[in-house]
């Protein structure tokens, strides 16, 4: 593809995967509160919907064979989230605050997707063992989110575990009912939420197969092209709205969008498609961003619930971490 072509076309491609991919989050949570969905589960819905330009860049590099591009889009999206919206929400907010179990109850599920998304790259595991670990978590994580209040206080009444179970959900809840309050939706929502989703996959598609061409034209390493350039552009809509949302004290909504968002990610970006179509050999490469992803995890999870938040110096360190990361990926790459 020339030049000339290739470029334009990836920057439009670009523009109206991300614009409409705002469409389709505004609409899907509409849909979400018709349907009588939780605060927890409209942000689920968001963070997927907000997703749709990365998992749909990460599964078609994976179903042409470009397994680096496709795994590097996701993990390296991962890597971008957590600098993009809770680094830098940390720093241009003056800090954001969590309450120290909904860090827990979030926390632990996006680590073992993290953890899992690791020793699958590795090889330590198929990636259809890895999309069944990953999935059973997500699932449980969900129908917890989404019991009503009288399930919630009958799995108070249970034991100790689920009296705190049921006062992190309560908690999580309060939290983000000041940053998701949709109206409900009308018919066309409906419409508008399908035409939009094709527009992103679509849109997203292209995007990755333009980047693909000029990445081979210009000799850009695979892991550099998906885990660093597609990465970071597909995942500009979480970024802008987390920072919006930081800005406003909305700490727990950009914690819930960013650790959400990362596995979603993993779950429907890297290990469904994985066990359809193989996600190739284990690459030294692939592997060393999904230990930088893991680890910075962990590390943000750990300071976040020692300090009940993130304030700005961690934000400086979260973001030079990325930088760092970049760095190193590159200079691996070469």
């Amino acid at each position: 593809m020339p030049v000339l072509v290739g470029v334009p076309l990836f920057l439009l491609a670009a523009c109206l995967s991300l614009a409409t991919s705002w469409l389709l989050v505004s609409r899907l949570e509409r849909v979400g509160e018709r349907l009588g969905l939780s605060e927890a589960l409209l942000g689920m819905v968001a963070a997927l919907a907000a997703d749709a330009p990365e998992i749909t860049s990460a599964v078609t590099a994976l179903l042409t064979h470009q397994q680096r591009v496709g795994a590097g889009v996701v993990i390296g999206s991962n890597v971008f989230n957590l600098a993009a919206l809770l680094g830098l929400g940390a720093l241009v907010a003056g800090g954001l605050r969590f309450r120290r179990r909904v860090v827990v109850l979030g926390g632990s599920v996006a680590m073992f997707v993290a953890v899992v998304c690791l020793v699958t790259v590795l090889g330590w595991i198929p990636a259809w063992m890895g999309l069944g670990l990953a999935a059973i978590a997500m699932l449980d994580y969900m129908a917890l989110l989404g019991l009503n209040r009288p399930g919630l206080r009958r799995l108070a009444t249970r034991s100790r575990w689920g009296h705190w179970l049921r006062a992190a959900v309560v908690e999580e809840e309060r939290d983000l009912d000041a940053a998701i309050r949709p109206r409900r939706a009308r018919r066309g929502d409906v419409v508008t939420a399908m035409l939009a989703l094709i527009v992103v996959v679509g849109a997203s598609a292209i995007m990755e197969r333009t980047a693909s061409d000029l990445g081979s034209r210009f000799g850009v390493p695979e892991i550099v092209l998906g885990g660093l350039i597609l990465a970071a552009v597909t995942s500009l809509p979480n970024a802008v709205a987390a920072v919006y949302l930081a800005v406003r004290g909305r700490g727990a909504a950009v914690l819930s969008i960013a650790l959400n968002s990362n596995s979603l990610n993993v779950l429907f970006g890297l290990l469904l498609p994985g066990a359809l179509v193989g996600l190739g050999a284990p690459s030294a490469q692939t592997a060393l961003v999904a230990a930088w992803y893991t680890g910075l995890t962990a590390a943000t999870l750990l300071i976040a619930h020692r300090q009940g938040g993130l304030r700005r110096p961690v934000g400086v360190l979260i973001v030079a971490a990325y930088a760092v990361f970049v760095v190193w990926l590159v200079i691996a790459a070469a």
